[in-house]
């Protein structure tokens, strides 16, 4: 089984890559699988890579399930 994070891009770094912020922790991604993101988009990540643009909505909703899974508390 595969899983995915939504994360908020919060820089433009290069073609290819994006700096992406979740749970307050912020890390570089690729994202030469999707068209390019744009500041403020959500990303699903998974190794590394950006696989999939997502509305926010749906991030949040997601963010909110991890939450209540690994009981972090923001």
């Amino acid at each position: 089984m595969c899983l995915a994070i939504p994360a908020k891009v919060v820089s433009i770094l290069g073609e290819q890559s994006v700096e992406v912020e979740t749970f307050g922790s912020r890390t570089t991604v690729n994202t030469m699988l999707i068209d390019p993101p744009a500041l403020a988009d959500y990303v699903l990540v998974h190794a590394g890579f950006a696989i999939q643009v997502i509305d926010e909505q749906s991030a949040l909703e997601s963010l909110e399930l991890w939450r209540e899974i690994y009981a972090i508390r923001l």
